[in-house]
């Protein structure tokens, strides 16, 4: 397990921070909420989750290495990135807005898969959170005891941390905006407002090094 207690609590502090930090998976998040409601927009965030598990576990296979010291390998992940969050992006801005007769509920329920799936690829397709992950893992894992329940501990605290703020904060926020899906006036102001922060953060993942 991990060291001490104050390296957990370390560990504990450092995932709030990032996990508050606004980036793509806090916009598919809010996004979710919006179009699927609170409730719904859980499946994304275990999408994210997921993907995040993979980074630690590429990070652990000592595959992060090889992606932050490869210049091509990390510009092709970096690309597929960007194009996967302009498409989001660009789908969300061409929606056509639909009739909702109680706002409560949610306008067309996505299936559950794709929600997940969505949020996968979201943080999945992103190099900075593998070299991110290669400079924060090592940090809190100790080469001399047993790796194994280090990294348990270390991606349960990252996944609970995250789930939490993703679901009872970004989400969470959301709600206030879910009046404006009553029309389609609304609709489309808010699918173009979304569409163009997953652009921007495209964007950011493109030009911002």
């Amino acid at each position: 397990m991990l060291v001490t207690w104050t390296l957990w609590l370390s560990l504990l502090a450092a995932c709030v921070v990032i996990s508050f930090t606004p980036g793509a998976g806090a916009i598919n998040t809010m996004s979710n909420a919006l179009n699927q409601g609170w409730r719904r927009s859980f499946w994304g965030v275990l999408g994210q989750q997921a993907a995040l598990i993979v980074h630690v576990v590429i990070v652990a296979a000592g595959v992060g290495l090889l992606v932050s010291q490869s210049p091509v390998l990390f510009e092709v992940i970096r690309y597929a990135g960007v194009a996967y969050l302009v498409y989001l992006g660009v789908r969300l801005i061409i929606a056509r807005p639909q009739p909702v007769a109680d706002i409560d509920a949610p306008r067309v329920r996505e299936r559950v898969w794709s929600i997940f799936r969505r949020g996968f690829w979201v943080n999945l397709l992103n190099p900075k959170a593998i070299v991110f992950f290669l400079a924060f893992v090592p940090q809190f894992i100790r080469l001399d005891r047993d790796p194994l329940p280090q990294y348990v501990i270390l991606i349960v605290t990252v996944m609970v941390v995250d789930v939490i703020v993703m679901w009872f904060f970004f989400a969470a926020a959301a709600k206030p905006f879910r009046r404006y899906t009553r029309t389609a006036r609304g609709q489309r102001v808010l699918n173009v407002i979304f569409g163009a922060l997953f652009i921007a953060v495209a964007g950011l993942l493109l030009f911002v090094h």
